[in-house]
């Protein structure tokens, strides 16, 4: 029997359990905003090219969806990954820019290991989940984790 976690829906919880400390979800919060800023430039300088590459590792992210409850999606990872750097070399500093704060936050704030390491496919959905429930004014503070 597999000790992964089996669906999203399951891996939400223990993600924003991770994320306890406010601190830590706003540091979250710049390194992915910075990061959609990147992306949104890419997309403004190379629409065509970089919108392609970018939409193809959506794609990927889309159907690997499932194999977190499995294994690791580490390659799936690394294939959306490197499709967006075909679409634009760039997106690596957002990259970057976003592990460096998420992580900082992680080690020095909340004093846990990121799901990342165990989860990579589903800890990059939930932390767009994240970040979109603080940047629609939910999650700011420690008890409205329950409702999110």
């Amino acid at each position: 029997m597999s000790d992964r976690i089996q669906d999203f829906k399951a891996f939400w919880p223990y993600y924003i359990g991770e994320h306890r400390n406010p601190v830590c979800r706003v540091m979250h919060f710049i390194g992915t905003g910075g990061f959609l800023l990147v992306l949104a430039t890419c997309v403004a300088m190379e629409p065509v090219r970089t919108g392609c590459f970018v939409l193809a590792g959506i794609v990927v992210g889309f159907l690997a969806r499932r194999i977190e409850a499995k294994r690791r999606a580490g390659t799936e990872i690394l294939a959306i990954v490197i499709l967006w750097l075909i679409g634009s070399p760039w997106i690596l500093l957002g990259i970057i820019w976003a592990y460096a704060w998420a992580w900082i936050g992680h080690f020095k704030i909340e004093m846990n290991r990121p799901a990342t390491f165990t989860y990579p496919l589903w800890s990059l959905f939930a932390d767009f989940k994240m970040v979109s429930l603080m940047a629609s004014g939910k999650l700011w503070t420690g008890d409205s984790i329950a409702s999110a």
